[in-house]
C-alpha cells in the first residue's frame, strides 16, 4: 500500500512544496527560513517515522505566521492524500511526551471530522524566531486541513520543552493512530466510511 503524497500551495505569502510518506523512517528536510520551526518539523517527522520534506519561501519580513499556518496547511493535505479512504488504519491514539520539566499530550481521531482543543500556555512568547503561540496555531491548522479530531494539553516552564514535547506527542500520537492494523479489512467505521 502506498501512502504517500505530494503537495504544492502557492499564494501572495508563501510558495510551498511538500511530500509526505507516513509509513517512512523519518527522513526528513524542512527548510522554512525559521530555524526552530524546522526543528520541530524534523522532530515531527523523526518521532513519526514520516518521511517529510518541506520547503517554503515566506514572507518572513512580516512575521512567522503565514509560513507556519500554511506549512501546517499542505503538511495536514498531505496526511489527507496520503491517507485516503483510511482503510485498515487504528483511526484512535493517544500519547503523553516529557521533555524535561514540561509534558505534553495529544489524543487523535482520524475520523474526517475536524475539531481541536487545546489546553496550556507557553512560558515564554518566544523560542528564537518562532513565536510560541504559532505551536498550538500550527496543530489546530494540521487538524483541520487532516480531517482529525485532535486533543492536546501542554505544561511546562520552558517554551522551548512545550513546544517540543508537543511536536513531538502530535508525531507518536499519529503514527499510532495512522498504521494499519491487520486485522482490519476496511475503514474502522460503522458508518462504513471516514
Amino acid at each position: 500500500m502506498d501512502r504517500t503524497a505530494a503537495v504544492s500551495r502557492e499564494t501572495a505569502e508563501t510558495a510551498i512544496d511538500c511530500t509526505l510518506d507516513v509509513d517512512g523512517e523519518g527522513d526528513v528536510r524542512a527548510e522554512t527560513g525559521i530555524g526552530f520551526f524546522d526543528h520541530m518539523l524534523t522532530a515531527f517527522a523523526k518521532h513519526g517515522l514520516f518521511d517529510l520534506t518541506v520547503e517554503c519561501d515566506g514572507d518572513l519580513a512580516v512575521d512567522d505566521h503565514h509560513t507556519v499556518e500554511d506549512v501546517a496547511i499542505v503538511v495536514g493535505e498531505a496526511f489527507a492524500d496520503a491517507l485516503g479512504d483510511k482503510r485498515g488504519i487504528v483511526r484512535f491514539a493517544d500519547r503523553s511526551v516529557p521533555l524535561d520539566e514540561a509534558v505534553a499530550s495529544v489524543v487523535v481521531d482520524v475520523s474526517g471530522r475536524p475539531l481541536f482543543r487545546f489546553d496550556g500556555e507557553f512560558s515564554q512568547e518566544r523560542v528564537g524566531e518562532f513565536t510560541s503561540a504559532m505551536a498550538r496555531h500550527f496543530a489546530r491548522t494540521l487538524a483541520v486541513n487532516a480531517g482529525l479530531t485532535l486533543h492536546a494539553e501542554v505544561r511546562g516552564e520552558n517554551a522551548h520543552h512545550e513546544v517540543e514535547a508537543l511536536f513531538k506527542a502530535l508525531a507518536r500520537t499519529l503514527d499510532d493512530a495512522t498504521r494499519i492494523d491487520d486485522r482490519r479489512s476496511g475503514t474502522p467505521s460503522t458508518k462504513g466510511e471516514l
